[in-house]
């Protein structure tokens, strides 16, 4: 494949049909090749469906460039390999098995923590091209590849980007109410802490924002739990973009607690895009 390409994962399915749609529209708006893959047990499998699918791509996109592969193997392992060097791997919810069905449970969160390219999780029912708003989750400074993506995609689609940055009261020492007053410790260290958190969203954005000023930015900071903020929010977007937030595991890395709720509860696809492990 080209050095610049969308992948998606197919396998005949309607969900995987609608993986085939959302990569086929990501590739026109990147202006880059489109590679569909077909994991499989046995090669000729894949003849009919990946023919269906050029088909289909060259109906919605005529100038569109795509390239087909079948791979014997896993489709974890498949598209983990076929993620590198790729802008964006597609994969769909649901499905009979093979890719399409592989986003559910442990698999799922295997080739998200995986891939060595942003990954879109195709959920939800609306088009790709709604003027919705694109959904940024903001964690911290640490996260300014994911919010860069956020902002590359708010600019191809012409839509305003959301950023919600969400935080929780931690490692405070709790005080016996009796004893706390307006200049307690504990009281102080907290409004430190909020204080701190709140700028996390400015600091992390001015330099982006001064990179992209034709994007609308709207940012807000919840006092909640930040999976919780975010699947409520996900109703009204095109998309959510969330870091992958590696967790150190015995089998290998896992992802952490935001993407894993989107993933499977999230109203609207999902981008999770590689962080530092």
């Amino acid at each position: 494949m080209t050095l610049h390409h969308v992948v998606v994962g197919v396998d005949g399915s309607l969900v995987s049909v609608r993986a085939l749609d959302w990569a086929a529209d990501e590739a026109a708006r990147r202006g880059v090749e489109l590679g569909v893959v077909y994991a499989v047990s046995d090669s000729d499998e894949a003849g009919p469906v990946l023919a269906s699918a050029v088909t289909r791509v060259g109906a919605r996109h005529p100038e569109l460039s795509v390239v087909t592969r079948d791979a014997v193997g896993g489709p974890v392992r498949t598209l983990v390999r076929e993620s590198e060097g790729a802008d964006l791997t597609v994969v769909g919810t649901r499905g009979m098995g093979g890719i399409a069905g592989l986003l559910f449970g442990s698999v799922s969160l295997r080739l998200a923590a995986q891939v060595h390219s942003p990954l879109l999780v195709v959920r939800g029912d609306h088009p790709c091209d709604d003027g919705r708003p694109v959904l940024l989750g903001l964690e911290g400074d640490s996260d300014e590849d994911t919010a860069l993506y956020a902002f590359q995609e708010a600019e191809r689609r012409g839509v305003p980007l959301h950023v919600l940055h969400s935080w929780t009261h931690r490692h405070i020492t709790p005080e016996l109410p009796s004893l706390v007053s307006a200049t307690s410790p504990g009281l102080e260290q907290l409004a430190q802490q909020g204080r701190a958190e709140e700028s996390v969203p400015r600091f992390t954005l001015a330099r982006l924002s001064e990179q992209h000023p034709g994007i609308q930015v709207e940012s807000r900071t919840v006092r909640t739990g930040p999976a919780h903020a975010l699947l409520e929010a996900t109703r009204d977007c095109a998309v959510v973009v969330v870091g992958a937030h590696h967790r150190t595991h015995r089998f290998g890395p896992r992802l952490g607690p935001v993407a894993h709720t989107l993933l499977h509860r999230s109203h609207c696809p999902v981008a999770v895009v590689p962080t530092a492990k």
